[in-house]
């Protein structure tokens, strides 16, 4: 008789754990929609990585997909969630009799997540326009001053920075997306050369200009030309100015002296007058 009665006890319990409208069945619901979504998100992040490892191998923006992976891991859980109380009928129930107060809710929720959500939709405004990405160095203005990190992560709500003295910045998306920040890794590498010669009043300047462009292409040292261009005219004769960019100020320096030496030569052969000669800005 004993045994019959567990037998009968155990298959009840059986029951209840298979039924959603118990208390212990929407326990037991309630778990193996936890496990599902952690499955679930466990492969999304798997999945993800894998991808992660190729697009990093190829050399190209991470940062995008980390973020989208934060987020493909809280709509998993959210949807678990959402599934869990439309099979729970008190769940449901609940649902369809607070219907009337929803409006209220939503209000009360939106205020109170203001800050959350703009976040969120800066992060993924951040993520879609790119003005910075993983590794990046920018300079952004802090509570004491001007602060210069490398970005470590742009998460859901927040933008992390590390800084050379291993500080970690934390950083809402929001503000990150409404200031001013200064990008230090696009910035171009090398230091500009600047050469300024005033030419006597009579001298055309085409002729200086096809020579001094002509030195600084042959030049080894050259990176690129921005222009040799005339910058001021005056009685004493006009100012031509050549802009040369090469890989730092040390180098810029003898470049001077190349071009300079070489083009006293050539204006010299060519019949080229001086009024007078400038010197070189060159700024790392």
């Amino acid at each position: 008789m004993t045994e019959i009665l567990l037998k009968d006890r155990f298959w009840e319990i059986v029951l209840d754990l298979t039924d959603p409208k118990t208390r212990l069945g929407a326990i037991s619901f309630g778990l193996v929609f936890f496990l599902g979504a952690w499955l679930v998100g466990r492969a999304v992040r798997l999945a993800i990585h894998r991808y992660l490892d190729k697009v990093e191998r190829a050399g190209a923006d991470p940062t995008g997909i980390r973020f989208l992976a934060k987020f493909a891991n809280v709509l998993v859980y959210l949807g678990a969630f959402v599934a869990y109380s439309h099979v729970v009928p008190a769940l449901r129930n609940l649902g369809w009799a607070s219907l009337a107060s929803v409006g209220v809710l939503s209000v009360v929720l939106g205020l109170a997540a203001q800050s959350t959500l703009g976040n969120l939709i800066s992060g993924i405004s951040l993520v879609l326009y790119r003005p910075f990405k993983l590794g990046d160095r920018i300079q952004v203005p802090g509570p004491t001053g001007t602060e210069i990190g490398v970005v470590e992560g742009i998460n859901l709500g927040y933008t992390v920075l590390r800084t050379n003295d291993e500080r970690r910045l934390v950083i809402p998306n929001s503000t990150m997306a409404s200031q001013t920040s200064i990008n230090l890794s696009q910035a171009r590498k090398g230091a500009p050369c600047t050469l300024t010669i005033i030419l006597a009043a009579a001298t055309d300047p085409a002729a200086a200009r096809k020579i001094l462009t002509a030195l600084a292409k042959a030049h080894p040292k050259t990176i690129a030309i921005d222009g040799c261009n005339v910058t001021a005219l005056s009685g004493s004769g006009t100012t031509l100015t050549l802009n040369v960019w090469c890989a730092d100020a040390d180098t810029a320096a003898l470049l001077k002296s190349d071009l300079l030496e070489a083009a006293k030569k050539q204006f010299d052969a060519a019949g080229i007058k001086i009024a007078r000669w400038s010197g070189l800005r060159a700024t790392p």
